[in-house]
């Protein structure tokens, strides 16, 4: 009876440890092997996409797991963040989001979603963004280019990458505002498009992240102007900040972060969180981000909920004061 009974509890516990080896993994995990993908909302060959890319090869190498950026362009940043909303909060479909994202949302009072409403998962680098202008316009300074454009109301072409409602957008607005100067705002479906029209002399200038217009910018292919910072990059430390300039309040940080759909579960965040962070700690991801005028950052969840939110309101203030509007 013994041996009877000690043979079942064998094969109840074999067949158990069989299930379990066959019940698909808990919802609050990752699903092994199957792939995560990064939406970005602009073309490929910006600063957002290529940021994108940075980490999500050494996300794929860190986890084992492929990491694959898909861009969803135009539309003011709308059919990624629906991409996104639409997708099964199990930590496979996130948003990489940069300050573009945000102002847009700022820029527009009927934006059909709230960017707070997703789950932040981190903020991933930070820089200030930069003014440049082909080098064929004879414009050296500031100080020129605001003459160039008062000599000549409306007919400097400034690029829009992502849109009058991006970063872009939204600093060659704030720059047309402070500095008082007619010029012609000309959107762009990302900074990729925008930056081959300003190699190709098509537009005189353009605002742009750090990661790709600084690498053009030491090559001599574009002339800096400004950079948007408190204070100056490390990657261009002989261009002066807008502050330096004269304009006390023009401050825009240029961001890159990675957001998850509502109701993805906690614990799922803390991974992805965690990952995000490793991602950027490596000297090589370092180097090439400083070269790039970028900072890693690897923020956690509730550090990157605070900062989404005053970003939003900062942004919110300057729409207002400068009566921003859409263009």
């Amino acid at each position: 009876m013994t041996s009877v009974t000690g043979g079942f509890r064998s094969a109840v516990l074999l067949l158990g440890g069989a299930l379990a080896l066959m019940a698909p993994a808990s919802a609050q995990d990752l699903q092994p092997g199957k792939p995560i993908r990064l939406i970005v909302g602009l073309s490929a060959g910006g600063g957002t996409d290529v940021t994108a890319r940075l980490i999500a090869q050494q996300m794929t190498q860190n986890m084992g797991t492929t990491v694959l950026v898909e861009n969803k362009a135009g539309g003011n940043f709308i059919p990624a963040g629906k991409e996104v909303l639409g997708s099964p909060p199990d930590g496979h479909t996130l948003y990489f989001i940069s300050s573009s994202s945000l102002i847009t949302q700022a820029l527009y009072p009927d934006y059909p979603f709230d960017l707070l409403k997703f789950i932040p998962v981190s903020e991933v680098s930070t820089g200030p963004l930069i003014l440049v202008v082909k080098n064929d316009l004879g414009v050296k300074s500031m100080k020129e280019l605001v003459a160039l454009a008062k000599q000549k109301p409306g007919a400097l072409k400034f690029g829009a990458g992502g849109g009058v409602g991006s970063s872009l957008g939204f600093g060659t607005a704030l720059l047309k505002t402070l500095a008082d100067i007619n010029i012609t705002i000309v959107p762009y479906r990302g900074a990729g498009p925008a930056l081959n029209d300003l190699l190709g002399g098509h537009i005189d200038a353009m605002v742009d992240a750090m990661p790709v217009m600084s690498i053009q910018a030491k090559e001599g292919k574009v002339t800096p102007i400004a950079v948007t910072g408190t204070k100056r990059s490390a990657a261009l430390p002989d261009v002066p900040t807008m502050q330096e300039l004269g304009f006390p309040t023009f401050v825009i940080t240029g961001w890159y972060g990675i957001l998850a759909p509502p109701g993805t579960p906690a614990a799922i965040v803390q991974k992805l969180s965690e990952e995000a962070a490793k991602a950027v700690k490596p000297a090589d991801v370092i180097k090439t981000l400083a070269s790039q005028g970028m900072d890693p950052r690897g923020t956690k969840p509730d550090e990157y909920a605070k900062y989404l939110a005053s970003e939003l309101a900062f942004y919110k203030k300057i729409v207002k004061d400068a009566n921003l509007k859409p263009e």
